[in-house]
């Protein structure tokens, strides 16, 4: 038997809710908020990505409520009543639900900010009312499914945001191509989310922030199927041909310079190639098998990305920080000359004509090669040289290219880009953005929750609040709620009159279970664009 699970998308306490509240109370209204970024994964945060309403309307208030609506109502209510009773231990009462099944829609109105708005915190971007009499448990029994389905894709979108205003500041200094900004941050997230629905819509985040490097398949398919793409006539997301470790392992044998002019020949003897490259030994294959290939590779019709994938991310690709005085053994000790680079907060230091990585007093010193000082795009110019942009910093030969994906922090992606312009390098590289960027969050990362704060009661309009004394910082806005725009910021007004209410940049987009207002992933792209 065909069942809907729509009405059970819900804590099981507010099953409750619709005989607690007070018996004159016809109508209740609430708003969705991000109220803090104490504990936000982005440094120094002020605002969150818009992003996910349209999902979240289409997918549940539209797609699985109709299933609800469409059938026979004691078919319709006869799940949830099951399942209820028994959770609660006693008969629960269902006719609510079928007085909302007689109606045959959802009572509701949402307004909203245009999804794509860099939003402060503190500042309601959704608001939500019952517009009919007798439903006014409706509102706030949405509140975990809203809550839910919306705090995830906003706070992916806002990390995803966070990476692509960094990949642009770094352009701008170093006068690198903007338009290669969009590549550079590349979803590697799939397999590490919490689940493929998960992945999906954290991939949709990073795509709406304005970044198209993904090999998460199904945010494209989400960004199509509710928000308007169409990878026919527009870039969604992109990926391009790339290796693993398995296929590098499969020529032990033959070993990895025949692999890449295996590849290079036969397999993608044009466009981009990222070949993964340290399954055995990365710097020899940087120092040595590279300037072999090097003939072949600069006479290829496209770019062959070299991608580590172990180490220190931020040495593999920018080297080692020397510290400025060379040591030698008739000065120091190896020891004593360790003690005095760790104290300088230096990564490495020169002792008797050679490099070694300062360690800690539990360890000895290692010497490094050359070419680990340099860091990988140092050694990638090296062989293959490349351009000098406008603002003065090299440029890779567009044949050759650099990935890292794999724990690429914001801290590590700053710490990467500043150290390649303090070296005198463009920003031409991709990171990979993975699962402990998109998941390594929670709903408290912004504090996003749903509170009511008016309710109509013996038809008399009354603000409420709450206001924990053990926690000032959960105090909510009061009454109905008004979005307004103050020198350049958005602001909240609360306990507005009802005729102010309907003023303001909050608008109606979903009302008695129609969707009234669309956006596209094009236009939430342009719009995050221009705030950043």
């Amino acid at each position: 038997m065909t069942i809907s699970a729509a009405t059970m998308q819900k804590d099981v306490y507010k099953e409750f809710h619709g005989r607690a509240y007070h018996p004159e109370v016809s109508e209740v209204y609430a708003n969705f908020t991000s109220r803090s970024g104490k504990l936000s994964n982005v440094a120094d945060n002020d605002k969150v990505a818009f992003v996910g309403l349209q999902y979240f309307i289409m997918s549940y208030l539209i797609e699985e409520w109709n299933d609800f609506f469409k059938m026979d109502r004691a078919v319709a209510v006869a799940q949830h009543k099951r399942i209820l009773s028994a959770m609660l231990g006693y008969s629960v009462d269902v006719t609510y639900l079928e007085k909302l099944h007689d109606l045959g829609y959802l009572p509701l109105r949402i307004k909203a900010l245009p999804e794509g708005t860099l939003v402060p915190y503190l500042v309601p971007p959704i608001t939500i009312v019952n517009t009919k009499d007798g439903f006014q448990w409706l509102t706030n029994m949405i509140e975990t499914v809203l809550s839910c389905e919306n705090w995830p894709i906003q706070t992916s979108a806002t990390t995803a945001t966070a990476y692509i205003k960094v990949f642009k500041e770094f352009a701008e200094k170093t006068g690198l191509d903007m338009s290669f900004v969009p590549f550079q941050g590349h979803d590697f997230s799939f397999r590490g989310m919490f689940g493929k629905a998960a992945a999906a819509m954290s991939g949709f985040g990073h795509l709406a922030s304005g970044l198209v490097g993904t090999d998460t398949i199904t945010a494209v398919l989400f960004a199509e199927k509710y928000y308007g793409a169409n990878v026919d006539q527009e870039l969604v997301g992109c990926s391009v041909d790339a290796t693993e470790h398995s296929v590098t392992c499969s020529w032990l044998m033959e070993g990895e310079i025949e692999f890449f002019r295996y590849l290079m020949q036969q397999q993608a003897p044009t466009g981009i190639l990222s070949v993964v490259s340290d399954t055995w030994d990365f710097w020899t294959l940087v120092t040595d098998y590279l300037p072999q290939l090097k003939q072949e590779i600069m006479a290829r019709d496209g770019t062959l990305v070299i991608r580590p994938d172990s180490g220190d991310p931020v040495k593999i690709l920018t080297g080692y920080q020397v510290h400025a005085t060379p040591f030698s053994s008739a000065e120091l000790t190896l020891a004593a000359a360790n003690l005095k680079a760790r104290k300088a907060d230096a990564e490495a230091f020169s002792f008797d004509d050679r490099i070694y990585e300062v360690a800690d007093q539990d360890h000895a010193p290692t010497e490094l090669m050359p070419c680990e000082v340099k860091g990988l795009i140092e050694c990638l110019w090296d062989t293959f040289g490349g351009t000098v942009t406008d603002k003065g910093f090299k440029l890779l030969d567009p044949h050759i290219g650099a990935i890292y994906g794999d724990a690429i922090t914001l801290e590590r992606q700053r710490q990467i880009l500043q150290r390649l312009m303090d070296k005198g390098f463009a920003s031409k590289v991709v990171l990979g953005i993975g699962s402990y960027s998109y998941q390594y969050v929670t709903r408290d990362t912004h504090g996003s929750a749903v509170k009511a704060t008016s309710v109509v009661k013996n038809g008399e309009r009354m603000a409420i609040f709450k206001d924990p004394k053990t926690d000032t910082k959960k105090k909510s806005a009061k009454g109905l709620l008004k979005v307004e725009r103050v020198n350049g910021e958005l602001v909240v007004i609360d306990n507005v009159t009802e005729a102010e209410e309907q003023q303001g940049l909050l608008q109606t987009v979903f009302e008695d279970g129609q969707l009234v207002r669309t956006t596209t992933l094009a236009e939430i792209r342009a719009l995050i664009n221009s705030q950043i």
